[in-house]
């Protein structure tokens, strides 16, 4: 008798809410200077999200700006924490979630390799050892020894992906960086998720690109308004989105 397999992340009941300030620079610490309360209202980002991404799945988050998507990638990453349900990661978890995260402008790019790498989880000897490794796969060893700060938007995502996969994760998260750099960065991407699967690992991915979500993703889920609306194999979650998205929805 064949065991189910255990899903990479269980997302279960995940519920997060940001609180809106009606006025301007409003803030407790405004509002308890003018003897008052801060007038605002609470917006719900993720409302009872639930699903389990597959091991070994390529997994694409689809939905509007603002739907949630964004915001359930940094519970995945705990960047953040929601208010109710939980998830579980089983494995080791790598996220590249925005241009520059975890980069100090002021040093190079060796030097931010170390940085990251280490706040990643990785040894300085494992480092060291793969260093020729990500600064290849980047494309920046012009650059390598200058600050970051005068890298392009590029070029800060080539290398952080570079660093975000040489860590071996088992679970790799990533946010839109399809949609920085060029075409020969987002082949050496796809071919690199490719390569994960193949390994058995997982990429939860969000990118606006319905066409690379398509050729890359064998699984997917929809948000909408913090809710989630289905969830399933990648064409047809993909399809009903776009239908929604053609009738104006």
């Amino acid at each position: 008798m064949s065991s189910t397999p255990v899903p990479a992340v269980v997302v279960d009941n995940v519920s997060l809410k940001y609180r809106m300030y009606k006025e301007k620079n409003d803030s407790l610490k405004t509002a308890l200077l003018r003897g008052r309360r801060s007038v605002h209202e609470d917006f719900l980002a993720l409302d009872g999200v639930s699903f389990d991404v597959p091991a070994g799945s390529t997994f694409g988050l689809v939905g509007r700006n603002g739907a949630g998507k964004s915001t359930l990638l940094k519970c995945l990453a705990r960047i953040i924490y929601p208010d109710g349900g939980s998830i579980r990661a089983n494995g080791k978890v790598a996220s590249l979630l925005e241009v520059g995260s975890g980069f100090h402008p002021e040093l190079t790019g060796r030097e931010n390799i170390f940085l990251n790498g280490s706040i990643l989880g990785m040894s300085k000897k494992d480092l060291t050892r793969k260093l020729d490794e990500i600064i290849d796969f980047s494309g920046v060893r012009k650059f390598i020894d200058q600050p970051v700060k005068n890298y392009s938007s590029g070029m800060y995502v080539r290398l952080g992906f570079s660093i975000a996969i040489n860590v071996d994760p088992d679970i790799l998260v990533v946010d839109e960086i399809l949609a920085v750099g060029d075409a020969a960065f987002k082949a050496k991407c796809a071919q690199k998720f490719v390569d994960f699967k193949n390994a058995g690992k997982t990429v939860i991915m969000v990118t606006h690109s319905m066409g690379s979500l398509k050729e890359m993703c064998d699984q997917a889920a929809w948000i909408d308004q913090g809710r989630l609306v289905t969830v399933g194999d990648a064409p047809s979650v993909i399809a009903a989105y776009m239908e929604s998205v053609d009738k104006g929805e």
